[in-house]
């Protein structure tokens, strides 16, 4: 069940909420576990076994781990969470890959990824290694250890949220009308992203698809665009659901597009992955505090692991190794030109980011070198078609909306106008364009077909 859908928003999201409020506040995480647990149901239907299987085993794993404070019992439970993702999301590529290079026929096994696995192992890691070095102690129950991995507002595509954020929330948390009113608020802006603009800005990337330069560089650029309104309005989303039953998760985006660096641009895209792989990979492989060799090593150690993670196929693996060996680049060569220069580093980051975005979505490789030689005019291609400028006439006004959310601008206006004689004129009209935009959303997902979420993929 999607998030941006006509059954959750109107019937799923309003029955739990009727219920969660009725029931005494000793019995609301019992509520939100089952409520998730139908939420995953209802999507998964026949993998349910296998979040639940997750919870138990690592649950146990945690208490072991506090009577008895034992190496093997830390390898063991790595080995489960990893085993456990590698099998189902990596089997067949595995056996491709044997095929391939070594010319069998081995037959593929065709396992369906169960939705979220990426997300709710790596919080059962992450939660695991941190009660093995004691920055927490195990949740009190199996209970509050279910309802704290299997949430349904981050369960199938983040923000990762560690146990020692949300501990507190899920021993004692207070709703109020004013978190209720932040959590409504957010979730509405997270869904008009995804609605209003990435499914508008998918249509787009699919229908332009004449072989032009100009289109070669408008379907990566609406493909970015559409990827982080997707992602960040899921996120949104999250954050917003959060804050109606009383959690508030840490943002997981930051304006990214407006990034002045790699560098930068890592430390505000997809915030819970990058902090997980720093503080669970990163950090214990020495970090920058080793030899340059072993911190090149840890690097592409990690970007490595990055790229794999999004998904089981090279490009991912090539994407995340791109922008590895971008942020040596920037470490040892450009971090000094690239902070004197003003505009230049923002059209450098750009260009950069939307190439990666390319691989990201091509299929194969001869899919990403076709790509790059159509963007840098190496294969015989017109500049313009009128097929590519139809649909740029049609789209452009959306392009200039998505470029200007994808910026704090209307957010620092918003505010400032705030603190101005219209601060009045203002507070009148925000309640109204959160039921329009509401409103629009609701006409959309009636109206259209075309409402893919891409982060189920991972």
């Amino acid at each position: 069940m999607l998030f941006s859908s006509i059954t959750f928003i109107y019937y799923f999201l309003p029955i739990l909420l009727i219920v969660y409020f009725i029931v005494p506040s000793r019995y609301r995480n019992l509520v939100l576990l089952i409520f998730s647990l139908l939420f995953y149901f209802l999507g998964e239907p026949k993998y349910i076994i296998v979040l639940i299987l997750s919870c138990v085993i690592n649950y146990v794993f945690s208490k072991l781990m506090i009577k008895k404070k034992t190496k093997i019992l830390l390898i063991l439970a790595i080995i489960y969470n990893v085993g456990q993702l590698l099998i189902f999301k990596y089997t067949d590529f595995f056996i491709e890959n044997v095929n391939s290079l070594f010319g069998f026929d081995i037959e593929f096994m065709r396992i369906v990824m169960p939705i979220g696995i990426s997300f709710f192992t790596f919080q059962a890691l992450g939660y695991v290694i941190d009660v093995y070095n004691e920055k927490h102690p195990p949740a009190n129950s199996l209970m509050e250890f279910m309802t704290y991995i299997s949430l349904f507002p981050q369960l199938i595509a983040g923000p990762i949220v560690r146990y020692a954020d949300v501990r507190d929330a899920l021993k004692n948390r207070t709703t109020n009308f004013s978190k209720m009113s932040e959590g409504i608020k957010r979730f509405i802006i997270g869904l008009s992203k995804k609605v209003l603009l990435a499914n508008i800005l998918g249509e787009f990337a699919e229908l332009c698809v004449e072989e032009t330069l100009l289109s070669s560089w408008l379907r990566p650029i609406a493909f970015t665009l559409q990827i982080y309104f997707d992602f960040s309005g899921y996120s949104d989303m999250a954050i917003g659901l959060g804050l109606m039953f009383g959690f508030r998760f840490l943002e997981n985006f930051n304006y990214p597009l407006i990034a002045s660096s790699i560098t930068d641009f890592w430390r505000r895209w997809h915030i819970s992955l990058s902090s997980w792989f720093r503080d669970y990979v990163y950090i214990p492989l020495g970090g920058n505090r080793v030899s340059k060799l072993k911190f090149i090593r840890n690097i592409f150690v990690v970007w490595f692991l990055t790229g794999f993670w999004h998904g089981a196929s090279w490009n991912f693996i090539i994407w995340g190794l791109y922008f590895g060996i971008l942020l040596l680049i920037e470490k040892f060569f450009l971090k000094k030109f690239i902070d004197r220069t003003h505009i230049l580093k923002y059209i450098y980051t750009s260009v950069i980011v939307i190439i990666s975005f390319m691989i990201f979505n091509s299929l194969t490789l001869n899919d990403i070198f076709h790509n790059l030689r159509n963007m840098f005019m190496l294969n015989d291609i017109p500049l313009v078609g009128v097929e590519t400028l139809y649909y740029f006439r049609s789209y452009f006004v959306l392009f200039i909306l998505a470029i200007i959310g994808a910026t704090p601008l209307m957010k620092v206006l918003i505010n400032k106008l705030k603190t101005t004689k219209v601060k009045s004129v203002i507070n009148c009209l925000e309640p109204i364009t959160y039921i329009v935009l509401l409103t629009l959303c609701t006409a959309f997902l009636i109206d259209a077909s075309f409402n893919p979420f891409l982060y189920f993929r991972f």
